[in-house]
């Protein structure tokens, strides 16, 4: 029986969908007060559990006659308000996954993020082997994301059979206006400004499939691999989404010290209307950096066929037109 943690969020239900469209049934696990997509409420493959993964006890229930995990629970936030919360259900909730998977000789996917990825040195895109090294800037996110990824090598050295999987910012229409939903809910309003970095994206189809190939690879374990389509400029891929929604494209680039600034002004008007910023200085200083992640390792195991960006960004465009 495969276990599926985060089942109601963007990736894990999508990867639910492609699992139980192979007629395979899943156990899915969603907090108390998560709203099942509508998409998957009628399947009768789908046992829902209620599972805090903070909680040990409710876990360990869950996974009886489990043999294989999914981890796809966790949370994502650049506020600082949010850091207690980050390494609460980050790091200390896979570290739950992590001993019960091996105490029950369960093979885990766990699904990390390129925030935990170190960066290279010689400006070529960022590799598996590139190493992770902290700094001032660092945001709490991916801190608690490394860190949930040490309790997985702790894991696999005390024996845990586990493959880690690090995806670029993931998209899709699921997504709505949530995470990279973001944007496009921008783009929507008319958005003139760009910043000057670049992003490595991948379509949400796209990593469920892939972590599926993976962890039906039995003989994989002990490994990592990035999950990246495309690494474009924020120019245009806002530029190629804002065509395929009717709006104008942007022509102001944005500097990283003006989105520092906006970003602090940002913050002081959230305090006011007692609300969190969606422009934040650890979100302000990646959108200016030149990310670019290599996909060299996965594509030499499965030769991945990706969804094409412009369908990806056309079904994003069908869902806002609908509105």
């Amino acid at each position: 029986m495969i276990l599926i943690t985060g089942g109601t969020g963007f990736l894990g239900s999508t990867l639910i969908k492609q699992l139980i469209d192979q007629g395979i049934d899943v156990i899915a696990t969603k907090r108390a007060q998560s709203i099942i997509p509508a998409s998957l409420l009628s399947s009768s493959l789908i046992q829902w559990i209620d599972a805090d993964i903070n909680d040990y006890f409710e876990l360990e229930d869950a996974l009886e006659g489990v043999t294989k995990v999914y981890h796809c629970a966790a949370l994502v936030s650049y506020q600082k308000k949010d850091a207690k919360s980050l390494f609460k259900v980050n790091v200390e909730g896979t570290a739950n996954i992590v001993n019960l998977c091996l105490e029950k000789n369960i093979r885990l996917l766990h699904v990390s993020s390129i925030a935990a990825l170190g960066t290279n040195k010689d400006n070529l895109p960022v590799s598996e082997k590139d190493h992770w090294e902290h700094s001032p800037t660092t945001s709490n996110y991916s801190l608690s994301k490394y860190q949930a990824e040490m309790e997985v090598w702790r894991g696999i050295t005390e024996g845990l059979d586990a493959v880690i999987v690090n995806p670029s910012v993931i998209l899709g229409a699921a997504a709505k206006d949530k995470g990279s939903g973001a944007i496009f809910s921008m783009i929507n309003k008319g958005l003139k400004f760009y910043p000057k970095g670049s992003v490595g994206i991948v379509d949400v189809e796209d990593v469920a499939s892939i972590m599926i190939q993976l962890m039906e690879k039995g003989e994989i374990t002990a490994e990592r691999y990035i999950i990246n389509h495309l690494n474009i400029p924020n120019k245009d891929l806002i530029s190629v989404a804002s065509v395929l929604m009717n709006k104008p494209e942007p022509t102001i680039e944005v500097s990283e010290t003006l989105l520092q600034i906006a970003s602090t002004v940002s913050s002081m008007l959230a305090v006011f209307k007692k609300s969190d910023s969606s422009l934040t200085k650890e979100t302000a200083a990646a959108s200016s950096a030149k990310l670019q992640y290599s996909n060299a390792k996965v594509q030499s195991l499965l030769n991945h066929s990706y969804r094409p960006l412009e369908q990806t960004l056309k079904e994003i465009a069908n869902l806002y037109s609908k509105q």
